[in-house]
């Protein structure tokens, strides 16, 4: 359901499509939604349940009941990937926000994200951890990103900072556009690449990162970041379609 305001906004951008994949995340997915009802577009709020386990799926079917999002259940885990191409075939607005569920990231941020696309000068717009405030990343991680963006760099002729990041706006035009394949962690370098390869400029704006803890229930591993280095050789070598 698409939810409507009055703020001044409306009519520049129109639907503002957010897909949320959402795995065992029990714990943020109704603050997060919360959140989501106070950004000042018309928006259509798409999660995809990705086999959880623990009441998250139960939760999000009683905010189905009431209207307040269009949902999708994968019945066991698929992955980040492919729970967003899920959500993206039921999109129906002018841009799609990729949105996790974990509150690491925030939609008071949503301003500076689609203002690129409402001034017409970006298509594809990146909220960047390493141009704005990230308290709460681990040092690890931070290296580890970094190493990976510099790998995307220098592979595609980027300038990027952030190629992890979770927030990931494009128009809907160019999101229906790419033919996306991973499943799992593959989604982020997948979608990166095949935009550069199509000479898309990402344009990247600082946002606000409270990373969280293992024991919260962060997921990535070390491995992931093999994936990532794997799908980015991939897509610039051998993969053109």
């Amino acid at each position: 359901m698409e939810r409507a305001h009055s703020d001044e906004r409306e009519g520049r951008i129109g639907i503002v499509s957010v897909v949320i994949p959402a795995y065992n995340e029990c714990a943020t997915i109704a603050e997060l939604l919360a959140q989501l009802r106070s950004v000042p577009w018309p928006t259509q709020i798409i999660v995809v349940d990705d086999g959880s386990s623990d009441g998250t799926t139960e939760l999000l079917e009683a905010e189905a009941a009431a209207g307040t999002i269009e949902l999708t259940v994968h019945p066991a885990n698929r992955g980040k990937g492919a729970a967003i191409r899920s959500g993206l075939a039921l999109v129906r607005g002018d841009v799609v926000v990729v949105q996790d569920a974990d509150l690491e990231y925030q939609p008071a941020d949503y301003p500076l994200l689609l203002a690129p696309i409402e001034q017409g000068i970006a298509d594809v717009v990146y909220g960047s951890r390493f141009l704005g405030s990230h308290p709460g990343m681990y040092a690890l991680h931070s290296v580890g990103n970094r190493i990976l963006t510099m790998t995307c760099n220098v592979l595609f002729g980027s300038s990027l900072s952030d190629l992890e990041t979770g927030y990931k706006v494009l128009s809907a035009e160019v999101a229906r556009s790419l033919p996306l394949r991973s499943d799992r962690w593959g989604f982020d370098p997948e979608i990166t690449a095949r935009l550069l390869r199509r000479g898309y400029h990402i344009h990247e704006v600082p946002v606000t990162y409270s990373g969280r803890t293992f024991g919260d229930g962060k997921k990535i591993s070390w491995k992931d970041g093999l994936i990532v280095v794997a799908t980015l050789v991939r897509y610039r070598f051998f993969d053109r379609g």
